[in-house]
């Protein structure tokens, strides 16, 4: 049976509560070797054996926890075993300054929730009770250190019975920065679209609650940010919260009032069950249960998952259990704009969204979306990084050379800054999700917070560190900014992430497929093989078969386009008399005219191996999705598509071996010739869809067996995809190699700036003739 490492950060009250022995007994119990120790931030632990026994390990580790005992952040990673002999208390580690961390946001624990529910508390329906031990944290601190003047908690005057608990060592509330009660702290208020006040206090959550129960939508100011809120069962109400904020077809996230009622919805395992209920309360992708009817098809059209979560403040507590009902919670904005955190601007931007506004006189420092995860290969993974991880640390192998700040990408764009940790290592602040960068609001977030995440910690960055795309956003600002500006190729950074996160020196191979990256020769890159060494340096070992894109940026929009530029590399202007696939027929005869013609003369038809194109053109090619209502959804069909089918062998993918020291080229000119064969025979689409991730996965593995590198990592936004993700990496283990995915780190751009961080770190200057 294979072994693997776990390595676990708990950060809370974890020391001199009996934790460490405690970890020891569980490690004894499920027949783990490894270690725990105390650190300046918290507690660490590496355990090794099976991995069902790290996976039972990792559920105790919080179920059966000591009775003084509070986990405020719990982050894993599985790693590479080192061969520990058995398994020992380490004494406490001295290593290193004690860092000052800003906690994420912390969801509410269980003493609070009991109070806001015990009619003989003085915290009882306070819908902002808070200790130690849970509340707000990075959503109000302003700058160090974490004392209450320098929170957006400053303006509230603790009563005289809040003071005795906060000066307490006794009380949970020793030093709760953001204490708080009905006598002292913020208050609720209900608004009308025009900011007249409707009902106060517990009143305004009753009234709200009410509204929801009528189909009305509501714009609550939560932890982050606001949220729009509609019962997720009235299928109109549902619909007309899609009209008003204009997001035509991608999914919802949904907020449950209990785990007992999240059940009756969907399957949920036990690491589910561990993440749903974990102090980071993220929204978790769980499989919708094809037997209930209880949550609108509007939810997530076409979608076999939902996106859920449970309540994680005690308004939210208090206002669904005063609802009862599953409800919608989707982020308070228009599409591609960034949340709302003020009142007065959400009545500006939500007005024409929400009928009512349940707010609070609690400033928000920053926004801070909800988090994304879900579990891969018995796994958790997360697809966005955001409140209850952010701002948390990452620490990576190599000396930074001072701090660095991290612009990230175009698209889900995240920033980190770097600060030199103890020994040879750096250590790297990811900030919140912050989105794409199209709209001016988006690019004020940005700078915003590019500015802001360092300044918190008196951190001021020597260098900048860019994606080479000129055209981005984030790019343009750093250039701007003056001297000292570093660009590193996209998928290069998707690749170093990875190495990052999973502690890996090169060389490896690094499989980065996405969407779209400017590559070194000036093509769009986003199918790429890329031999990474530990310095920094890379060399591109292949990449998929290039086609061309017809009218560029349109076809990031339109899978159909991809399809055509993939009939047009096969087929030439025969295309249209030779094949009469389903993406052809989308078109009129006047626009495939000029199309066509476009692609014989090459205007505005850039060359691309882009994975993420490719799927989109087998989507295409299957009638699933022609045109797309959100970003990267005919992938996502694909895949609902393949998931359901049972496997029926694999199309080919052939490797061409490379030339005059070209890239070998992986080509999918077989397999289309053979989608296109039982697409005219009528074959399943679900067999077919599942057929073609089989191939890209033998596809890696070809390629893998060609460079002879045993590591290898799986990165970009194409590997959010867990059926591409499992298969490859069965088929990569099955083969003999060793493969890596994201954990902590989103695989898509959210997870770009740590490799553009780990790049400096790794490598001080670009080294010429390595692409770097």
């Amino acid at each position: 049976m294979s072994l693997e490492r776990l390595r676990v950060f708990l950060h809370g009250a974890v020391q001199g509560v009996g934790f460490r022995p405690f970890v020891y007994g569980l490690a004894q119990e499920h027949g783990l070797r490894g270690w725990v120790s105390n650190t300046p931030e918290g507690l660490c632990i590496e355990a090794e054996g099976p991995t069902p026994g790290l996976q039972s390990f990792l559920c105790d580790l919080s179920l059966k926890k000591p009775a003084h005992a509070f986990v405020l952040g719990l982050e894993s990673s599985y790693l590479d075993p080192v061969g520990y002999e058995g398994f020992e208390i380490r004494a406490s580690g001295k290593s290193g300054p004690k860092s000052a961390l800003i906690l994420p946001d912390i969801a509410t624990c269980a003493e609070c929730l009991k109070e806001i529910l015990n009619p003989g508390d003085r915290r009882f329906r306070y819908p902002f009770t808070n200790c130690t031990h849970c509340g707000p944290r990075f959503s109000i601190v302003e700058a160090l250190p974490y004392d209450r003047s320098n929170t957006t908690m400053r303006g509230f005057e603790m009563c005289d019975e809040c003071r005795a608990e906060y000066g307490d060592p006794k009380n949970r509330r020793f030093h709760a920065q953001p204490v708080a009660c009905p006598q002292c702290g913020p208050s609720l208020e209900l608004w009308n679209p025009q900011g007249g006040v409707l009902a106060q206090g517990h009143e305004a959550l009753c009234v709200a609650a009410r509204a929801l129960e009528k189909g009305l939508i509501l714009a609550l100011k939560g932890l982050g940010g606001f949220q729009l809120m509609v019962d997720a069962a009235q299928e109109e109400a549902v619909a007309q919260l899609r009209a008003r904020k204009e997001r035509e077809e991608k999914p919802f996230a949904l907020m449950f009032p209990s785990m007992s009622v999240l059940r009756e919805v969907c399957e949920v395992s036990a690491l589910e069950e561990r993440l749903l209920l974990s102090p980071e309360s993220p929204i978790v992708l769980l499989e919708h249960r094809q037997s209930d009817r209880s949550v609108a098809a509007a939810v997530a059209p076409g979608n076999p998952c939902l996106g859920a979560m449970l309540p994680y403040t005690p308004l939210h507590h208090l206002l669904l259990a005063e609802a009862a009902i599953p409800v919608v919670a989707t982020s308070g904005n228009l599409s591609d704009e960034p949340i709302c955190i003020d009142e007065q601007d959400a009545l500006q931007r939500l007005g024409k969204i929400a009928d009512l506004f349940l707010v609070h006189n609690r400033p928000v420092a920053r926004h801070v979306d909800d988090s994304i995860a879900r579990v891969v290969l018995g796994r958790e993974m997360l697809l966005r990084r955001a409140r209850g991880y952010a701002p948390l640390p990452i620490t990576v192998n190599g000396e930074a050379g001072g701090p660095a700040l991290a612009v990230g990408a175009h698209l889900k764009n995240a920033v980190a800054f770097s600060v030199p940790a103890e020994g040879d290592r750096t250590r790297v602040f990811l900030s919140q999700h912050i989105g794409d960068l199209d709209t001016p609001r988006a690019v004020e977030a940005f700078e915003r917070t590019s500015a802001d995440l360092p300044a918190v910690y008196e951190v001021k960055p020597e260098r900048i560190v860019c994606d080479k795309h000129p055209d981005y956003r984030s790019s343009q600002w750093a250039q701007a900014c003056g001297a000292g500006v570093i660009a590193v190729q996209h998928h290069v950074a998707h690749v170093l992430s990875c190495m990052a996160e999973n502690e890996l020196e090169g060389p490896v191979l690094g499989v980065a497929w996405d969407g779209t990256g400017l590559g070194d020769d000036g093509t769009i890159w986003g199918g790429e093989f890329l031999r990474a060494e530990s310095g920094g340096c890379y060399e591109r070992v292949a990449h998929l078969r290039q086609f061309l894109l017809p009218g560029g940026e349109a076809a990031v929009r339109e899978p159909r386009r991809s399809a055509l530029g993939l009939l047009y590399e096969m087929f030439g202007e025969e295309l249209v008399r030779k094949r009469e696939p389903a993406p052809l027929r989308e078109f009129s005869e006047a626009e495939l005219k000029t199309l066509v013609s476009a692609l014989k003369s090459g205007v505005n038809t850039p060359r691309t191996s882009s994975a993420g194109r490719l799927f989109d053109a087998v989507s295409a090619l299957l009638g699933i999705r022609q045109v797309h209502a959100f970003e990267g959804q005919a992938a996502m069909e694909l895949e609902f598509a393949a998931a359901g089918a049972k496997a029926a062998g694999s199309y080919p993918f052939p490797l061409g071996p490379a030339s005059q020291g070209a890239p070998a080229v992986l080509d999918w000119g077989p397999a289309l010739d053979l989608i296109l064969r039982d697409v005219d025979n009528g074959k399943a689409f679900g067999s077919v869809a599942r057929a073609f991730h089989e191939g890209l996965a033998q596809g890696i593995v070809s390629v893998a067996q060609f460079c002879g590198l045993g590591k290898v990592v799986l990165t970009g936004g194409c590997f959010q995809n867990r059926l591409l993700t499992e298969l490859s990496v069965e088929a990569l283990r099955k083969a003999g190699f060793k493969p890596y995915w994201h954990q902590r780190v989103p695989p898509n751009d959210g997870g770009l700036a740590l490799g553009q961080i780990t790049f400096v770190s790794r490598c001080q200057a670009p080294v010429p003739g390595t692409g770097a």
